[in-house]
């Protein structure tokens, strides 16, 4: 992992938490240019928009995998707030805390339990975070248990592992806890993206915890 050039094929070749925490530490920096600017990267915009359109005061808001801060960015832009960043690299939350879209930022491995209280969530967004080489369907339980009852969930899951990685099934396991269940699709790479990206799909789980 030490040689590996911080990229998407870097992230999709992830397979501990240290080897994400080592590579978003070398990325953090350069991220929102060389990657999400580069690659033309919507899916922040496009998944918070999705959010946005079915939230009725669902705040405070968690972001999951925040990394530099591109989906609070787009939160505040449709004048939603307060959101918390959460995140495992702290490099990466370092530059997500200079937007000033977050009240505050915080540094957790979601295959672990996190130092977050229940119940205190109205809204989780998620997009990146579950993806080849990231986190699993299991961290789900989590999000749940730090939202309250109502709260808005939007979570970006490449289409790639969204049945193979066992999301699917994950859903169907929590058919008495959601409610409202239904899954939307982004295409999260624009044109001045390679081709092969552009064909990258997200299924979008918008759901709300019972």
């Amino acid at each position: 992992m030490s040689d590996s050039k911080p990229d998407r094929d870097a992230a999709y070749a992830l397979k501990t938490p240290e080897d994400s925490i080592e590579l978003y530490r070398k990325w953090a920096k350069t991220y929102d240019q060389d990657f999400a600017k580069a690659n033309d990267y919507r899916n922040p915009q496009l998944i918070a928009a999705l959010f946005a359109k079915s939230s009725d005061g669902n705040v405070p808001i968690l972001d999951v995998g925040a990394g530099t801060g591109l989906v609070g960015e787009a939160l505040a832009m449709h004048g939603l707030a307060p959101t918390d960043a959460l995140d495992i690299s702290s490099e990466m939350l370092a530059v997500a805390k200079t937007k000033g879209c977050y009240r505050d930022t915080i540094q957790a491995d979601l295959t672990k339990p996190v130092n977050i209280a229940d119940s205190v969530y109205g809204g989780v967004i998620s997009v990146g975070a579950f993806t080849h080489g990231h986190v699993g369907p299991e961290a789900i339980d989590e999000l749940l248990r730090v939202a309250r009852s109502g709260a808005l969930f939007a979570l970006g899951i490449n289409a790639g592992v969204y049945e193979a990685g066992g999301f699917a099934e994950k859903f169907i396991l929590l058919k008495d806890k959601i409610k409202n269940f239904e899954i939307d699709e982004t295409f999260g790479y624009g044109k001045k993206a390679q081709a092969e990206l552009q064909k990258t799909r997200s299924i979008v789980a918008l759901f709300r915890k019972r």
